[in-house]
């Protein structure tokens, strides 16, 4: 793998993707699209995966976007086109895999890189992070799904003003709207999603699995086949070593020792 994007697995099963490029504040360009896809389809085969983080090197960014130094030597509606399928399939990768992905925000959050954080399930931010959907300024739209992705979290009138103006937002403003679920002092984003990470990675992982499955059927499906997905899964759960264990621990008043395997 290129080492623009760093992937690490810990002996808790919790994957790290780091776009590593502090020179140009995580700006990704070609190369690193594409190991950024390379890192999110190694954690789709990593069996016995628990949690996945994805920060940026550095206290200076997050990723301030598309490295438009090297995007724009062809500016082509071909080139358009092959950044969108790279990076929409990549990130429709990374929100689909079936355990919590939590994004580590320090310093910028721009265009494309608040497009990345929004893929994950839960954001974590720095409490001098600043998030900009600045693709307005650039004459461009979002690009790899961030438009329906920002709709859906934050609903219409804010998703608009946002995408339309451009502006900048602070933590505490995104905290306010609910884009960001957690924000911890400077230089603490990594280190908090790490414990929420272990957090998960020490729990019931058919059940987290689970509750990320129904949640996703209830925004993708249909209400009946949602509902039908839902009973299916909570039968399955009923029924599983894990719940078993969780019950036999209430009644003896003493913290439930889960499975690590991933399957239900």
């Amino acid at each position: 793998m290129s080492d623009v994007v760093l992937f690490d697995l810990d002996e808790h099963g919790i994957a790290t993707i780091t776009i590593n490029r502090p020179e140009v504040r995580n700006a990704l360009n070609w190369e690193a699209m594409e190991a950024f896809a390379d890192a999110v389809h190694r954690a789709e085969s990593t069996p016995d995966l628990s949690a996945m983080i994805v920060t940026g090197a550095g206290q200076q960014a997050f990723i301030s976007g598309g490295d438009l130094r090297d995007l724009h030597r062809t500016s082509s509606e071909a080139d358009g086109l092959r950044q969108h399928d790279l990076m929409a399939s990549a990130l429709d990768a990374l929100e689909a895999l079936p355990v919590p992905v939590i994004a580590a925000i320090e310093g910028a959050a721009r265009g494309g890189g608040c497009e990345v954080l929004l893929a994950c399930d839960m954001r974590v931010a720095a409490e001098d992070a600043t998030l900009g959907f600045a693709q307005i300024h650039m004459a461009v739209t979002p690009g790899w799904g961030g438009a329906r992705r920002l709709l859906e979290l934050v609903g219409y009138a804010h998703a608009f003003e946002l995408l339309l103006t451009g502006g900048m937002l602070s933590a505490r403003k995104a905290y306010a709207i609910g884009l960001v679920n957690h924000i911890t002092p400077r230089g603490r984003a990594l280190t908090e999603a790490r414990r929420i990470a272990l957090q998960f990675a020490n729990g019931p992982q058919g059940a987290l699995r689970g509750v990320k499955e129904v949640l996703r059927a209830h925004l993708r499906l249909p209400p009946e086949a949602a509902r039908a997905r839902e009973r299916e899964i909570f039968a399955q759960l009923w029924a599983s070593p894990d719940h078993a264990e969780a019950v036999l621990a209430f009644l003896e008043r003493r913290e439930p020792v889960f499975s690590k395997e991933a399957g239900r």
